[in-house]
């Protein structure tokens, strides 16, 4: 079995959740048209100023993901 990768981007500010809730739109969209498997996508709200918008995926597609989309980081999720 594959190690999962968490990709992160965070966003700042008065409306970082919604930017991050509309990010995590795109980055379903992206998976669907590169015909790509991830096993989720959401956003975690750290304060009010302060969101991040994540997918979650195996580590064999990582290349591919962070290639394309270029998150701000990424962990062992």
């Amino acid at each position: 079995m594959s190690r999962r990768i968490k990709l992160l981007w965070d966003f700042r500010g008065e409306d970082a959740t919604e930017t991050a809730k509309h990010h995590t739109i795109h980055l379903k969209e992206f998976a669907e048209l590169e015909n790509l498997s991830y096993y989720e996508i959401g956003v975690h709200q750290k304060n009010p100023m302060l969101c991040t918008a994540y997918i979650t995926i195996a580590e064999v597609d990582m290349k591919t993901y962070r290639d394309a989309l270029r998150p701000h980081r990424g962990e062992l999720g």
